[in-house]
């Protein structure tokens, strides 16, 4: 940045401090350095990606773009030298194969298959060294980056996000905790046999290493070139599973990555893959959401707006500099959620119609309000089930699948009361 601006200097100029940051080869930079750095700074990069994209300026967007896909797996050295460190010495003892290669790489971990000397068949996800120890600084540099590139508002307190932030990394981070909640979400799901959860094997599993059963699949986004009928199953499926987390479960795997889902052909089973994210649900979040679809479904646009607010949806200042632009967005939501018979998620026809008003409060940075931490975790799945909906052009009856969950009690006929963990 500082031999950009002295260049610019030279020439006469008087650059701004965004334009010396954010160069194109800066930008190179930043994306390759924050690839190979991994943990929470990738992961971070990722999140925002999904969430905030049509947000961010261009150039921070290719940033965060770049880290979705791009995961650089440890050189075989490193990866025997952390299996030697949590398994001992003679860890291979344990498997009749074990491939050095991963079949996948994302921000915390890569993933292994092998198979032990008993013939079980694993996916051993090993994760990266100080992933764990960069957190808190990693955190830290993506919001100084943030701030630095002005998508932030001087005003804009994001603290109690970052602490958040890093409070679910440091969860996602420790193995043995996803393992439980694997194993919870097996147990949850055992009636549900559209899906499919692996096994924890727990005589492997440590902090840092994760060993379960191996579930072949294909990636749910090959899902595309398939019949109507087996997208609108899939989708129908995945909306299902967010209503039960919400509603039922009262516990929430809450990163919708698609990475995280895969598909079995033979069976039309939804493989569900990591659970690192998994967190509980607060009963009054629950709340908040029955209330706002109840509002919704009644047509009743009043209601929707008191819901929104109630909830933390949305701020009281918010709500007041810009009640006409927000009563216009509720309009639209009310009538795509009326809209009689299946709903089109490849029509993205009404997405304008709530994107244009939405940037124009989203341009007020006086009117900001950040969510409940709860809500933005819950918001965040539900969304990502929804962009992947859209992804398979699905058609489903969302009315139908919701309207059992509105009753006061938040339980259907015959179903298990809520679970914490």
């Amino acid at each position: 940045m500082l031999a950009e601006g002295a260049r610019r200097l030279a020439t006469g100029e008087r650059p701004q401090f965004r334009d010396m940051l954010l160069t194109p080869a800066n930008v190179g930079r930043v994306a390759d350095r924050l690839s190979h750095l991994r943990g929470a700074a990738m992961k971070l990069g990722q999140m925002i990606s999904m969430d905030a994209g049509d947000l961010l300026p261009a150039e921070l967007t290719e940033i965060m773009g770049r880290l979705r896909d791009s995961a650089h797996h440890m050189p075989p050295a490193q990866l025997q030298g952390v299996l030697a460190r949590e398994w001992g010495s003679d860890w291979r003892a344990r498997f009749s194969s074990f491939e050095l290669r991963p079949i996948a790489a994302a921000s915390i971990g890569q993933v292994h298959r092998a198979i032990t000397r008993d013939g079980r068949e694993l996916a051993i996800k090993v994760q990266y060294p100080g992933v764990r120890e960069s957190i808190d600084a990693d955190v830290d540099n993506v919001a100084a980056l943030l701030r630095m590139s002005g998508a932030l508002p001087r005003s804009f307190d994001v603290t109690p996000l970052l602490a958040e932030a890093k409070i679910q990394l440091a969860e996602e981070a420790d193995y043995e905790r996803e393992g439980r909640q694997m194993t919870l979400f097996g147990r949850l799901l055992a009636d549900m046999p559209e899906v499919v959860v692996p096994t924890l094997a727990p005589d492997l599993t440590t902090p840092s290493v994760l060993a379960m059963t191996f579930l072949d699949g294909r990636a749910v986004e090959t899902l595309d070139l398939a019949p109507q009928a087996t997208r609108d199953a899939a989708v129908r499926t995945l909306i299902s599973l967010v209503l039960r987390e919400l509603f039922e479960f009262g516990v929430m795997q809450t990163d919708p990555n698609f990475a995280n889902y895969r598909f079995q052909p033979g069976s039309g089973r939804l493989v569900l893959l990591d659970f690192g994210a998994a967190r509980p649900v607060q009963a009054g979040t629950a709340n908040g959401y029955r209330r706002l679809l109840q509002a919704g479904m009644a047509g009743d646009r009043p209601a929707v707006r008191e819901a929104a607010l109630a909830a933390g949806f949305m701020g009281s200042r918010t709500m007041v500099r810009h009640s006409s632009r927000i009563d216009q967005m509720i309009d639209v939501i009310i009538g795509e959620l009326n809209r009689p018979g299946l709903f089109d998620f490849g029509d993205r026809g009404f997405v304008a119609a709530l994107r244009d008003p939405g940037l124009e409060i989203a341009a007020d940075s006086s009117a900001w309000h950040v969510p409940p931490a709860d809500i933005l975790f819950v918001q965040r799945k539900i969304s990502g089930t929804a962009l992947l909906a859209a992804r398979l052009k699905a058609r489903v009856d969302v009315r139908a699948l919701v309207a059992p969950w509105l009753h006061e009690d938040g339980a259907q006929p015959g179903q298990s009361e809520p679970v914490s963990t």
